[in-house]
């Protein structure tokens, strides 16, 4: 199959990079300037198998439930929440903190997939979503009759 190459990828990765620190960055500290909540930074592996998309995230610390996905129009959003409490075992407490973590990634896939045959697992701190490739004609171009 002919891989079509598209210029403006490497704009569109540009831009998703800028918007993900500009949303990190707005995103740590409330209206008075105080750090409202932790965001981490998922590291990613995107890997082109036989007929499909595998992409293995790191999430340590989270549980399956705290992890949401979604795929659409060649975009895999991946979101994962959780909180923690700060607990002391000594004594009264002076003061107790609760933290909020989260972390969201949108990433490009390089090709189209097959939305409804995605899957994916978690395990020891990482997910892997296995996404397949959707079957495209090699010239799925239309001729266009001029009247």
């Amino acid at each position: 199959m002919m891989r079509r190459t598209n210029p403006f990828d490497d704009f569109e990765e540009l831009f998703e990079r800028m918007s993900r620190q500009f949303d990190e960055m707005g995103r740590q500290f409330d209206r008075s300037g105080v750090m409202a909540q932790v965001r981490h930074e998922m590291a990613i592996d995107v890997t082109d198998h036989d007929g499909e998309i595998v992409v293995t995230i790191d999430l340590p610390g989270y549980e399956k439930e705290d992890i949401s996905l979604s795929v659409a129009n060649r975009t895999l959003t991946v979101d994962a929440t959780r909180e923690l409490d700060e607990e002391r075992a000594d004594g009264e407490y002076l003061r107790r903190e609760r933290r909020h973590e989260s972390a969201r990634r949108t990433i490009r896939l390089p090709e189209s997939v097959d939305e409804d045959g995605a899957s994916a697992g978690y395990h020891n701190g990482v997910l892997t979503v296995t996404l397949p490739k959707r079957d495209v004609e090699p010239d799925d171009s239309r001729r266009i009759d001029i009247d």
